[in-house]
């Protein structure tokens, strides 16, 4: 539990960083959007609102998801992470992704008269440093998960269950490449006096919070579905019941993760014929307490004695 209260802390305050800096970078770049006339700066400033909206419904999963189990809800309520993340993955797709893409095709079509450029630069590169460090806490915070996981960063950025982390990570490292594109727009207008090339990066802009917002979306889907623990871990829950006296074989085995630090696990059991109930019972219970040391974010365990099918 205190783990879980520690990895709980870090994703709030890395949420809370990455919203601090994107709701400052979000006002500078609209400013500079409107005083150099670039779609590029305008979409980038759309994608900050986004990024801030984003954070604040992920502050909301974070809060809701720690709320204890109930009468109306005796599974918890941890799965509430993926439905407010899930829309958060939504809110970068309209709020930033579309409004981008519509921006540079009006750009390329009707074209735009381009201001005094120096604001918008200066905003970039301010945004940039800020960007960076939001992305640091964000990158220390899953290398340290990951370490603990032992398994290597990018497998783990790629399959863990703490969304909101990953979604700071994945809007963090595409605000940078925006700044990027928006700044390569800027600096294509200028040396060739042609609108084309802010309308351009606008584009790109938005198509790659579509990216971010598709895979941000499927994978809390795939959590909302239900996800099993990985196979290697699903094979060691398996081992370890079948150390526990008593038990003979595990005939199925069901694992569900419920979040970031809470796994479900069900299994049929064959149970050797001479156990006695009370021996069954004493079984039942050490298995739960071994999986639960073994694995910490197992947090629920039900057994179900079931005889093996023999032949004849």
């Amino acid at each position: 539990m205190a783990r879980n209260s520690s990895q709980s802390g870090e994703s709030t305050f890395t949420v809370i960083v990455a919203a601090v800096a994107n709701l400052g970078i979000a006002a500078a770049k609209a400013v500079a959007g409107v005083v150099s006339g670039s779609s590029a700066m305008l979409s980038e400033a759309a994608h900050s609102v986004a990024d801030t909206v984003t954070e604040v419904m992920l502050l909301t999963a974070l809060r809701r998801s720690e709320k204890p189990a109930d009468e109306d809800h005796p599974l918890g309520y941890a799965g509430e992470r993926y439905v407010w993340a899930l829309l958060a993955a939504v809110a970068t797709f309209v709020g930033g992704a579309v409004f981008s893409v519509y921006d540079g095709i009006h750009t390329l079509v009707y074209g735009e008269e381009v201001g005094d450029p120096l604001v918008s630069y200066i905003v970039l590169g301010v945004a940039f440093v800020l960007e960076s460090f939001s992305l640091r806490t964000a990158v220390r915070q899953v290398k340290g998960e990951a370490r603990r996981k032992s398994a290597p960063f990018g497998r783990y950025l790629r399959h863990t269950p703490d969304t909101t982390v990953k979604a700071v990570v994945m809007e963090d490292s595409a605000a940078l490449a925006g700044l990027l594109l928006a700044a390569g727009g800027l600096l294509g207008v200028e040396i060739t006096g042609d609108s084309v090339w802010d309308g351009v990066a606008s584009i790109l802009i938005g198509a790659l919070l579509v990216y971010v917002a598709w895979v941000l979306g499927r994978s809390n889907a795939e959590l909302l579905i239900g996800r099993p623990v990985p196979r290697r871990v699903r094979e060691e829950i398996r081992e370890e019941l079948l150390t526990v006296p008593h038990i003979i074989a595990v005939l199925d085995l069901t694992t569900l993760i419920q979040g970031p630090e809470e796994v479900l696990v069900a299994a049929k059991i064959d149970f050797r014929d001479v156990s006695s109930a009370e021996q069954i019972e004493w079984a039942c219970e050490e298995a739960e307490q071994q999986l639960r040391e073994r694995f910490p974010a197992v947090r629920r365990v039900y057994l179900d004695p079931t005889p093996a099918r023999r032949r004849p």
